[in-house]
């Protein structure tokens, strides 16, 4: 696979940062299933210096968000968002999840982030509410973890695409 091919794949699988995609070309990743290209993502995720790391995490949309709402996310956010509902919420349920999103950020200083695929709105507000009590140093810990996922499920997605 060339450079091009390789980020006209997978540019766009870390959110609104193709840079990071090409950080990973550049270690020369093994692309021969999405398990294996994973481990270069999650290197150069994990190797983000605090402030990069904080300057990643605030690139992701909040869920069920204002961005969500004006269709100013990307595919893979919408998709993933849409697959658990949140794309169909009542005025209550968005009412709760714009207020969570606005404690969480005033709490952490960074956007709830969760990987959504296959779980329902009530499922995604109960782990908001949960999270919100951890300190935060394991939440952010958390966030890089649900960034793994999300990473995981749309290599997934491109292999088999």
């Amino acid at each position: 696979m060339t450079r091009a091919e390789f980020l006209a794949r997978f540019g766009s699988v870390f959110e609104n940062r193709p840079d990071l995609a090409e950080a990973v070309w550049a270690l020369g990743p093994d692309t021969g299933s999405a398990e294996a290209l994973h481990a270069g993502f999650a290197t150069v995720l994990h190797g983000l210096s605090g402030e990069a790391l904080t300057d990643f995490l605030n690139g992701h949309p909040d869920l069920a968000g204002r961005l969500m709402e004006r269709g100013e996310v990307t595919a893979d956010s919408a998709r993933e968002q849409g697959s658990a509902g949140l794309d169909a919420l009542d005025a209550a349920a968005r009412a709760r999840f714009l207020a969570l999103n606005e404690a969480y950020r005033a709490r952490f200083g960074i956007p709830f982030i969760m990987a959504v695929r296959d779980r329902s709105a009530a499922e995604i507000l109960s782990g908001f509410e949960a999270r919100l009590g951890n300190a935060p140093e394991a939440e952010r810990a958390e966030a890089v973890r649900q960034i793994e996922r999300i990473l995981l499920l749309r290599l997934r997605d491109r292999f088999a695409g």
